[in-house]
């Protein structure tokens, strides 16, 4: 590296080579013959996942440091950072998570060498970490079977890599591990600590009850500092914090977990939302149905879903049976199943009648609640809730259309995720689960082909997902990156050649002769609640105008120059502005206070000079004022701004944009 003048500092430093398979190997890994890399840096995700992968083993270090008694589980690196769980007799707490950080500072300094081992046997390795019950599990484990914990231990060998003294060549610390490492401690540049949790040992509740201590790693202090605002700025918006700050919605105890309520301002975002949707819906040829929330069990069987997602469905009601006066069963009852999917439901309005090709490709759409059983652990306000409004539709349609309707969907679904503000995309292609699918291979090839042709056509870049399909068919989906470049998964689409097959679902052909449907399920927002707790971030709480649930306020100077603003706002309502006059005791510095911290775009100020003048001035979000504009031109920009559905926010120098070109159109 010296002699190819390759960086050992700074954020491009190497930190490792990859080979053409794209293996990463140490620095000082000796090839037994000639062979091609290429350089690694810090500022590349490979790089970064091995600076954090380094910097978990030096956690784990300082906690056995720290904690002699602690025991170790695994620490891999994950997304923007890395962990590591541990046995300990009490839950790390923030002061833990300080003496953590600094005893981790020491041993960067220090140096440290990482060396990697070779076990010559499961024995030796065993006799060495005879005193970590976890490690002896995995080296166990290793070669029973293929995942990525028991690859944490060294892949084809098993592995270990200790931390050695610099000078002396001393074995300080180890651990059991695949690796690689960066060639020294020094390499970790830049790392916090960010907090601690419980955790299960594999992710099994039934077995050790562990803490987890997550962190953060970065090729600079810079980029470390990128990070952490961001995360700050992310947690400003987090749609659960914003939810109750401006009472939007809430998670009431007594309804259980994952189950929301809309407040009357959120109950307005929604419901614009919604009936934009719904127009656009109408336009593009779909057509509303309604189905019920709850079926009987026989309905899922048929579907599959008992067979493949029941540990998604709540549990059955057994309802229905009858019994005699000596308790007896008279007539036996059977199960209902709260609906996890509207699909089957739709299959049985395409199968209520004879269908002719001239009526495909059939579009049904429906705002449909359903149900599902996500875990505690999982479930995180409305972006994993248990209940929740899917905006579904599935198109019936020949084989002949299957192009041309998954084109015009995926071209629908982009457009409409654009008029609501999200407009940075790519698709992802998920592909056939082995274990977990129906249908025959044939099909499977033929759909996942269809949706790739698709995906590849749009000019998006498609991105591939294997074995993320459902059990029925691929599908695309669509990852939207939100203000702060977070991707959140969109919009699905799904091919399915199954479901049709199951419920004999038929068309008659031109020919006379009788012809299987294909299937194409759809669902643009994923759920309302969850799309609705994605723009609440994205926007940081400040809905554009015509999502605002209060769009205007009237904040007289005094409560004299009140009825002058109520004219306005009469005038504003007469065009369905949603307007209201501040007539609360608060001085007027206060009530700017409230309605900035409100998020309301448009807050209207009158004193005597504006009602003298019949004038209105603005104030706006982001502290931009416009003084003294007449109220007929107040009225007509803001009408014009928010039927324009323009999902930037309003500022001094936008809106006199607009009020310029209103007054030169009359």
């Amino acid at each position: 590296m010296r002699e190819l003048g390759l960086p050992n500092k700074g954020p491009q430093a190497v930190v490792v080579v990859a080979e053409s398979d794209g293996t990463l190997r140490d620095l000082s890994w000796s090839p037994d013959s000639d062979v091609d890399v290429a350089p690694v840096p810090a500022d590349s995700e490979a790089g970064r996942s091995v600076i954090r992968h380094s910097a978990a083993h030096v956690l784990a270090q300082a906690v056995q440091d720290l904690h002699p008694e602690a025991k170790l589980g695994i620490g891999p690196p994950i997304k923007d950072g890395f962990y590591y769980d541990f046995d300990v007799a009490e839950p790390f707490t923030p002061e833990d998570l300080k003496a953590l950080e600094k005893k981790m500072k020491q041993i960067i300094k220090s140096g440290q060498r990482f060396s990697r081992r070779v076990y010559e046997s499961k024995d030796e390795a065993r006799a060495e970490l005879a005193g970590e019950p976890f490690k002896l599990e995995l080296i166990d484990d290793k070669g029973a079977a293929d995942d990525d914990e028991i690859m944490e231990v060294g892949g084809a060998e098993l592995t270990a890599y200790d931390n050695l003294n610099p000078r002396t060549g001393e074995r300080i610390w180890g651990d059991l591990c695949r690796g690689p490492h960066v060639p020294t401690t020094k390499y970790i540049p830049a790392f916090k600590l960010t907090r601690s949790s419980a955790a299960y040992w594999r992710g099994d509740q039934s077995l050790a009850d562990l803490q987890r201590v997550y962190g953060t790693a970065w090729e600079s202090v810079e980029a470390m500092d990128a990070h952490l605002d961001l995360l700050a700025e992310a947690e400003k918006r987090d749609h659960r914090r914003l939810g109750s700050e401006l009472d939007l919605f809430s998670f009431p105890d007594e309804l259980g977990s994952g189950l929301p309520v809309f407040h009357p301002k959120g109950g307005i975002i929604r419901r614009e939302m919604e009936d934009y949707s719904r127009e656009q819906h109408a336009a593009a040829g779909y057509e509303f149905v309604n189905t019920p929330h709850v079926t009987k069990g026989d309905l899922f069987e048929l579907s599959g879903h008992l067979d493949w997602y029941a540990e998604g469905m709540f549990p059955p009601m057994h309802l229905d049976a009858e019994y005699n006066d000596d308790g007896t069963v008279r007539k036996p009852g059977q199960n209902y199943y709260v609906k996890p999917m509207n699909c089957p439901m739709h299959n049985l309005i395409y199968a209520s009648r004879g269908r002719s090709y001239r009526e495909l490709p059939l579009r049904l759409f429906e705002f449909g609640s359903v149900y599902r059983y996500e875990k505690s652990g999982v479930v995180h306000g409305l972006t994993r809730a248990r209940g929740f409004t899917q905006d579904d539709a599935h198109i019936f349609c020949t084989q002949e259309q299957v192009d041309e309707e998954l084109t015009t969907t995926l071209q629908f679904v982009l457009q409409l995720l654009k008029d609501y503000g999200l407009d940075d995309f790519y698709l992802e292609l998920s592909t056939k689960d082995p274990e977990k699918y129906v249908g025959t291979d044939e099909v499977w090839d033929e759909a996942t082909e269809t949706l790739r042709r698709v995906g590849e056509a749009s000019g998006l870049e498609l991105v591939p997902d294997p074995e993320g399909a459902a059990f029925y068919g691929p599908k695309i989906s669509v990852q939207a990156k939100d203000a702060l470049g977070r991707t959140w998964q969109m919009s699905t689409i799904q091919l399915d050649f199954n479901l049709p097959e199951r419920f004999d679902l038929e068309y008659t052909a031109s020919d006379g002769t009788k012809k299987r449907p294909v299937m194409i399920h759809r669902a643009l927002f994923g759920s309302i609640e969850r799309f609705f707790g994605v723009l609440t971030e994205h926007y940081g709480g400040a809905f554009p105008v015509w999502l605002a649930p209060v769009q205007v306020v009237g904040i007289p100077v005094a409560e004299a120059f009140a009825p002058h603003l109520q004219l306005v706002v009469n005038r504003l309502k007469s065009r369905r502005v949603r307007a209201e006059v501040d007539y609360s005791d608060d001085r007027m510095q206060k009530k700017i206070r409230n309605h900035t911290t409100a998020k309301v775009p448009f807050m209207l100020l009158a004193g005597e000079r504006d009602v003298e003048a019949g004038a209105v001035s603005f104030r706006f979000r982001d502290g931009t004022q416009l003084n003294g504009i007449p109220v007929d031109d107040a009225v007509v920009a803001i009408d014009e701004w928010e039927e324009s559905r323009r999902n930037d926010s309003p500022t001094a120098e936008t809106m006199q944009a607009v009020i310029d070109a209103a007054r030169k159109r009359r």
